[in-house]
């Protein structure tokens, strides 16, 4: 077989991984410087906009302010124009009233003949405004004069007026009872004479229809018969239509008696059957709860019973085990051919005994007890054994087996060898 020659590696191999690291480390640096470039231009951007919009804010604001105070200079203007304004109107209105007041005095004292008492040409509304309350009061204190002057005289006028007009009343009262009396007289005759002439027409009418009263008394019978026989007809037929009715009500307050009565029944009984099925509801729950319990019972009485009797089995496997053992660290003597009857005592060696703390099924305790035989082991499905397929199971029992009637044929063997001696 050829080989190659070695040879050595050049210098230009050895720098180039360095190289390119060198290079790769330089690129990324300068990627590094460059997005710290773009940054700090960035945040330099970002602070002028925001030195900017600043300035911007502070400039609204400031001409906001000026705007505000603008205004409310102008507001205060108007306000102080506005007073101005109604303090003159307001002015205007008294000069006005005081010269109307001024005026309406000159009147009232040109007619009562007197000369004004004006002192001076500047008159203000208060002066006008007092000069009339005086006057006002100085003429209601002459009316008032003036009144119970007229009262009195009218009082005197009347209680004489009155003193003369009594004997007058008088007569005049006694003249109406006479033509009072006079005329209930005349209407009373007027009344009497008119009850007789009444009268005697009412006896002139009686006598004319005298002739009419059989005729009368006949149909008098015979409308009363007539108007009997329909108020009895009447009277048959209500009586008729009330007992109807009256059987009729009877008849459904019966019925509905009788409805009541059955719905009663039946909801008695419905009340009755589900009581009943809740009762053997609560017998068949009860029931079930008690077998549950005594199964339960039972079967924790089983397990108990297989984990003694698989507790048994270990410890008896265990001093099998410990005697085999035992017998195995003694020299073995010289191996003889092995005998036919030595298959029985390895054939004959016990199963083992099933995993502690694994349930088996009743049929097949009541099968191995039958058979004399220990139940076979209950797989766990929850050890590696159970991954174990079933060739492998019988292949290491095979081998349980296999050892335990080798050890028992070389027992044999070396029992009958010093028996021979």
């Amino acid at each position: 077989m050829i080989y190659p020659l070695d040879r050595k590696p050049s210098k230009l191999g050895a720098l180039l991984p360095t190289l390119t690291e060198v290079v790769a480390k330089e690129h990324k640096r300068l990627l590094a410087r460059k997005s710290i470039i773009e940054k700090r231009k960035e945040e330099q951007e970002r602070q002028l906009l925001e030195m900017e919009r600043e300035e911007e804010s502070k400039r609204l604001r400031l001409q906001k302010i000026t705007e505000e105070a603008e205004q409310r200079r102008l507001a205060t203007e108007y306000e102080q124009r506005k007073n101005q304004r109604i303090l003159r109107e307001i002015e205007e209105r008294e000069i006005e009233e005081a010269q109307a007041l001024l005026q309406e005095a000159e009147k009232r004292i040109k007619k009562k003949g007197k000369k004004p008492i004006i002192e001076g040409d500047k008159i203000t509304k208060q002066t006008l405004m007092e000069l009339t309350l005086t006057e006002q009061l100085r003429e209601r204190q002459e009316m008032e004069k003036k009144l119970q002057k007229l009262a009195k005289t009218m009082d005197y006028l009347e209680r004489a007026k009155r003193e003369e007009a009594a004997p007058l009343i008088e007569a005049a009262y006694q003249q109406r009872l006479v033509e009072e009396r006079i005329l209930h007289e005349h209407e009373q005759q007027q009344e009497v004479e008119l009850s007789k002439q009444r009268h005697e027409g009412d006896l002139k009418e009686k006598e004319r229809l005298s002739r009419m009263i059989s005729y009368k008394e006949i149909y008098q019978v015979r409308v009363v018969s007539h108007r009997q026989a329909e108020f009895n007809r009447l009277r048959r037929e209500r009586e008729e239509r009330i007992s109807r009715i009256l059987l009729s009500r009877r008849q459904e307050r019966e019925k509905m008696r009788k409805l009541k009565f059955y719905l009663k029944l039946e909801e008695e009984r419905q009340q009755k059957l589900r009581e009943e099925e809740e009762a053997q509801k609560r017998e068949e729950t009860e029931r079930r709860k008690k077998e549950e319990t005594e199964r339960l019972a039972k079967l924790a009485e089983i397990a108990e019973k297989q984990r003694q009797r698989e507790r048994e089995l270990e410890e008896k496997e265990r001093q099998r085990r410990e005697a085999l053992l035992g017998r195995s660290a003694e020299p073995a003597p010289p191996s003889r051919p092995l005998e036919s009857g030595s298959a029985a005592p390895a054939a004959a060696a016990p199963a083992p005994a099933p995993n502690p703390g694994k349930y088996v099924p009743k049929f097949r305790r009541e099968r191995a007890e039958s058979t004399g035989a220990p139940p076979p082991p209950e797989t766990d499905r929850w050890s590696n054994s159970s991954s174990r397929p079933d060739g492998d199971r019988w292949r290491s029992d095979d081998k349980r087996t296999s050892f335990g009637s080798g050890g028992g044929s070389r027992s044999s063997t070396w029992s009958s060898s010093r028996s021979a001696r």
